[in-house]
């Protein structure tokens, strides 16, 4: 009888979860126009190179995820209005290298 009763509870609780809108991670809006990858031949550099389509002042800063080193990000690169620019992390040595690149931006 318990049992079922708490079985019946966490469906419930689940259920309204879903209703409202916890079914997915809302995805970030971005402004700039970037392409991420990790460096042809050295798979411990990550790279974000990116364009400014607006007409406002904007900067970025490529997000590299390592393996088991500690992630790192790149230095700030500031974009005037279409411009386009890099950013670029390097992973520790002793790691796997670049798991992924992200890119972080801010308007200036």
């Amino acid at each position: 009888m318990f049992r079922t009763l708490r079985v019946a509870a966490v469906a419930a609780g689940a259920a309204a979860l879903l209703s409202i809108g916890f079914t997915a991670p809302a995805s970030a809006a971005t402004v700039l126009d970037c392409d991420t990858f990790v460096h042809n031949n050295d798979n411990y550099l990550g790279i974000a190179f990116c364009r400014n389509p607006t007409g406002q002042l904007w900067r970025f800063r490529a997000v590299v995820t390592c393996g088991w080193a500690p992630d790192v990000v790149g230095e700030w690169v500031t974009l005037r209005p279409g411009a386009s620019g890099q950013s670029q992390g390097v992973c520790g040595r002793l790691g796997t290298g670049v798991g992924a690149v992200g890119v972080d931006e801010r308007r200036v």
